[in-house]
């Protein structure tokens, strides 16, 4: 079995492969600067109560936007799996032609999601949008060449400044509004993140229509733990909620003779 870890800002997103299926998902705060022996704790008991015996992984790959914590979650690999993951990063195989004009500094996580949508809709042009702690929007075309893509703040990123920012408003449940003009200052916050992001995401599409593609038709897919919010909304082509894992399961596979396990 193979264990995939995305390790964002705000959760570690990971995963449990077995004949390159997903068989378990969980997420993880990685606010809370833990220790390699929380971790490694986190991680073995995710897979007990989930009836995974820890010994039936061989294999670990992991991507990350924090590196504070990259020593930190490697560290307990080795230590309760006695595996040292395979990284991604700078050298590694993906499949994928980065044509920006610095190719590391794309996010190990966008990486994968463009790969892991190559595998799902293979010979497609592609828009990806990734809801997370920042939202990113990601251009990938069937020649499997990444063009380029926009980041914005996430809605939960939104709403903690609204609330640490101001003197009055508060934290509210982000949820799918009842009304676009809320008539209470809670239902208007919520209307307000829920809408500018479905706008956000209606006019990078229509951008992209007009500029992007030469007028070829492409697939737009949303994912990361936002993306569920605007399954009705009628903006995706489809929702791919496990993109990241798919992804880094392929480049796994692709590095498998080089991985250090």
């Amino acid at each position: 079995m193979l264990l995939v870890l995305d390790i964002g800002n705000t959760q570690v997103f990971g995963g449990v492969i077995h004949h390159d299926q997903t068989i378990l998902s969980f997420r993880r705060t990685s606010r809370d600067n833990g220790s390699s022996d929380e971790y490694g704790l986190f991680l073995k008991n995710a897979l007990r109560e989930n009836n995974i015996d820890p010994a039936e992984i061989k294999h670990i790959i992991m991507a990350s936007v924090v590196p504070d914590v990259n020593h930190t979650v490697a560290s307990a690999c080795i230590k309760y799996f006695n595996i040292r993951p395979l990284i991604l990063d700078a050298g590694i195989k993906t499949g994928l032609k980065i044509l920006v004009h610095n190719p590391k500094e794309l996010g190990a996580d966008r990486v994968a999601n463009a790969v892991g949508a190559m595998m799902l809709h293979p010979n497609q042009n592609l828009v990806i949008f990734d809801f997370g702690t920042a939202n990113t929007v990601c251009l990938v075309n069937k020649n499997k060449e990444y063009l380029g893509g926009l980041i914005t703040p996430g809605i939960r990123l939104c709403m903690e400044v609204l609330e640490e920012r101001t003197a009055k408003l508060p934290s509210v449940e982000i949820k799918i509004p009842d009304t676009v003009f809320g008539k209470n200052t809670v239902e208007q916050i919520q209307a307000g993140l829920y809408y500018s992001v479905l706008g956000m995401v209606k006019e990078v599409v229509a951008e992209v229509r007009k500029n992007s593609f030469a007028g070829q038709a492409f697939l737009v897919i949303g994912t990361g733990g936002f993306s569920r919010l605007f399954e009705h909304a009628g903006i995706f082509d489809v929702i791919e909620s496990d993109l990241v894992l798919v992804g880094l399961t392929h480049i796994f596979h692709l590095n498998k003779e080089v991985s250090p396990s």
